[in-house]
């Protein structure tokens, strides 16, 4: 893994922007939002671009606004489609990408106009076939932006390994939508289609089988994260039971799949510390929906209990989670209760203690 601390990408003149670019729109209601996103990509600095917008079966005034800015850029094509989720429109814009690199843009968000000159800059010089960034969280009153203008290049499988450690300095994420594909590096893969949290078991395999990843820690692209209707904006709905846990748990059955029992063991970890925190968020959730849910829950890892030991030896776990899934498979009661203790009273008195 190699760092480089105060990193600067070097400026693509347009006579070296050969490369082009496929840059896939999601659109699906959300008129208000869908003709800043597709501004922030037209004013690109690196020019080559093809721009597909996929209208899947817009409701609103989508249909009608994808054919306008179409009009006005030769660069912008669009398909319109019968509605079919996320993934079935990513796929559908993959189908017509004829760009060496592909890229994602979710149609209510906006990128930097430097993104893809970035990216593609980065990937150029360490020769890696996927390029990552940063992203600016966009909330209704406030940004907030973490990036430190570093980079790090890793070689192949360690971006994987550091993907699933969940390091917060190099945040590679689960989304499509911080990254740049070299297109051999996609291959058949695909988005499966009618799924929620779609890209959890895609950006896995992808990891999986690059030899190389330069990830930089610029915040380019723009994440808008409260808006009416948003996945985010829902908060701990049915969808993170019917969609993302069975997702992760593809996740661990792939890297079982490639011999990876050590990083599989690693998510394994990062999955139980899920569970427990969303076992705590379902106490502000409707009573039948707290009830059904926390009881499956429970029956996980109570049956998972006796890979525990191997599960929390693994050196991403902290001890500390340990005490907590003990004190969880014991009483389940008594874990919220220590859990409220703990944040109503110990960690502010430790703040404070540390505060003079």
């Amino acid at each position: 893994m190699q760092k480089i601390e105060h990193f600067s990408f070097r400026p693509i003149p347009e006579k070296e922007q050969t490369d082009l670019i496929s840059v896939i729109v999601a659109v699906y209601n959300i008129e208000a939002y869908l003709e800043k996103c597709v501004r922030s990509i037209r004013e690109q600095t690196y020019r080559n671009l093809q721009i597909i917008l996929v209208d899947d079966g817009s409701t609103d005034g989508c249909p009608g606004l994808c054919d306008r800015l179409a009009g006005e850029d030769d660069r912008i094509q669009v398909i319109h489609k019968e509605n079919g989720g996320l993934s079935d429109a990513r796929n559908a814009g993959t189908g017509q990408a004829l760009g060496s690199y592909i890229a994602f843009v979710d149609g209510d968000d906006w990128i930097e106009k430097d993104m893809y000159e970035g990216l593609l800059s980065a990937a150029r010089q360490f020769d890696a076939p996927l390029a990552v960034c940063r992203y600016r969280k966009i909330y209704r009153d406030r940004a907030v932006d973490e990036a430190a203008g570093a980079a790090v290049y890793m070689e192949g499988r360690e971006a994987l390994e550091c993907f699933l450690r969940e390091e917060d300095d190099i945040c590679i994420q689960n989304a499509a939508w911080n990254k740049l594909y070299r297109r051999e590096l996609m291959g058949e893969l695909r988005f499966p289609k009618g799924k929620y949290y779609e890209d959890i078991v895609y950006t896995t395999k992808l990891l999986a089988r690059t030899s190389g990843t330069i990830y930089m820690d610029f915040s380019f692209y723009n994440y808008v994260l409260e808006r009416e209707g948003s996945i985010m904006g829902e908060g701990l709905g049915e969808r993170i039971f019917t969609d993302q846990l069975p997702a992760y748990e593809e996740k661990e059955a792939f890297l079982r799949s490639i011999d990876r029992m050590d990083l599989a063991d690693i998510h394994r970890y990062f999955f139980y510390k899920r569970l427990l925190l969303y076992y705590i968020s379902l106490g502000k959730a409707e009573k039948d929906f707290r009830r059904k849910y926390r009881k499956e829950i429970r029956e996980r890892l109570r049956a998972d209990s006796a890979e525990m030991d191997r599960i929390y030896q693994n050196p991403a776990a902290n001890p500390n989670e340990k005490k907590k899934m003990m004190i969880f498979l014991k009483s389940p009661a008594v874990y919220l209760c220590v859990i409220w203790l703990n944040d109503r009273f110990i960690i502010p008195l430790k703040q404070r203690i540390r505060g003079r």
